[in-house]
């Protein structure tokens, strides 16, 4: 009836909303083309919110950064007509329908849009025709790194955007608000990494194919946190340079003593470099890591070296004594140093081995063979023995080297030469 017609007519529920692309007039236009085709190059404004830097790669030289990505241009095709000024907005699905600007990143190995729990797409149309585009991105970009003075460097990186298809003569892109279109997160940090300064630039790229291109540059420094690696390489370092200086303490007599000690360190060295070697890329340059610890192992290697001199010397030494005074046969005169050589003691005919305030297996042998037969001609060399058991250092003193004196103060004084000028240099 016309009652039931005219109250249908009434109830705003019922009344078909007017479609998106009818309010737009998305259908009324090609949006296959720029705005303003054919005419001056459209103008797009970027900003940029930095949400985090997720990693530094050294091996991959390549780093991790999430961002908003917002784009600002104007398209007199979305106008509309609203009472209260206001503006619209739409998510991803009415993105594929319009025309939006084709940025990409420059050097980039991966990125991705979020789409948890939809795509996170952000379109806002004024009605004056202005458009919002936003985007939350993840993107993984080359990082040109200089390792030449790891890790007490500082690396500056760069992502750059440019636009892909349009050149300057179609397409202007320029940061928004200037150098303040670049904002990042108050609680951004990093392990190894302290950030230093965030900076947005712009410049122009060629391309002889197809010529010029506006390019913005978001640019950060990273400066390394050294601690890490001084727990890590250098504090270990420089404890087993200490410790191959305790054998220039140790008697020159006590050959298995001092030989484990130097071989040890020298493994523990190795094995140090191996480690921060196989956390780095493999280039070609020669890092600051590498010189302290090469320094290091080449100290380490030089007390290995001191104490084959120290035994050379000696056994030479003992040898021109047993010729020189003929109390033995140049027989014996080899069976000593053989002997040296297997059981680790140095039979020096100067000192009498009795004497000697260390029990050894040489003077062991001796003492179970003289027990049986204790005679009180014998009581004169124990007290001697007993004298002289308060007296080690001394001993110790005088049955060293002239070469280990001399290591004691010159090892340990260009070694601290050696840090002033490295620290100096790279800090």
């Amino acid at each position: 009836s016309k009652r039931e017609i005219k109250i249908r007519k009434l109830d705003s529920t019922k009344v078909r909303p007017l479609k998106t692309e009818q309010l737009l007039h998305i259908e009324d236009h090609d949006f296959a083309l720029r705005p303003g085709f054919g005419g001056s190059p459209i103008p797009v404004g970027i900003d940029v919110q930095v949400e985090s830097i997720d990693s530094i790669s050294e091996v991959d030289m390549d780093f991790t950064m999430t961002l908003y990505l917002r784009h600002y241009w104007k398209d007199e095709r979305l106008s509309f007509r609203s009472n209260k000024n206001k503006s619209m907005t739409f998510d991803g699905r009415l993105i594929k329908k319009i025309w939006v600007p084709d940025v990409f990143f420059v050097h980039s190995k991966r990125s991705f849009i979020h789409d948890t729990t939809v795509e996170n797409i952000m379109l806002r149309v004024y009605p004056d025709g202005n458009v919002l585009f936003s985007l939350r991105i993840t993107v993984s970009a080359m990082c040109f790194m200089d390792f030449s003075r790891f890790p007490l460097d500082t690396q500056n990186c760069s992502l750059e955007l440019e636009s892909y298809a349009y050149n300057e003569d179609d397409l202007m892109l320029y940061w928004k608000h200037g150098n303040k279109s670049l904002s990042t997160d108050e609680h951004i940090s990093l392990s190894q990494f302290f950030i230093e300064e965030f900076s947005a630039s712009s410049g122009l790229a060629f391309y002889s194919s197809t010529g010029w291109y506006n390019r913005l540059f978001i640019n950060f420094a990273l400066r390394r946190h050294i601690f890490f690696f001084v727990l890590q390489s250098y504090f270990p370092a420089m404890l087993m340079v200490m410790l191959s200086w305790v054998s220039f303490w140790i008697d020159r007599r006590a050959v298995p003593a001092r030989v484990s000690l130097g071989i040890t360190t020298v493994l523990t060295m190795s094995t140090i470099m191996t480690g921060v070697s196989a956390s780095m890329p493999q280039v070609s340059y020669i890092k600051a890591v590498d010189v302290y610890l090469w320094i290091s192992f080449l100290f380490v290697f030089l007390s290995v070296i001191e104490y084959a001199a120290v035994n050379y010397l000696t056994t030479a030494e003992e040898r021109k004594q047993l010729k020189k005074r003929g109390k033995v046969s140049g027989m014996y005169s080899m069976d000593a140093v053989q002997a040296m050589a297997f059981d680790g003691c140095f039979h020096d005919t100067d000192v009498d081995m009795d004497l000697s305030p260390f029990p050894d297996p040489c003077e062991e042998n001796e003492t179970r063979t003289s027990q049986t037969n204790i005679s009180n001609t014998d009581t004169p060399r124990l007290k001697r023995k007993r004298s002289l058991k308060g007296n080690v250092g001394r001993i110790i003193l005088q049955n060293n080297h002239v070469i280990d004196t001399y290591s004691r103060i010159i090892f340990p004084s260009v070694y601290i030469v050696f840090n002033f000028f490295y620290w100096g240099l790279y800090i």
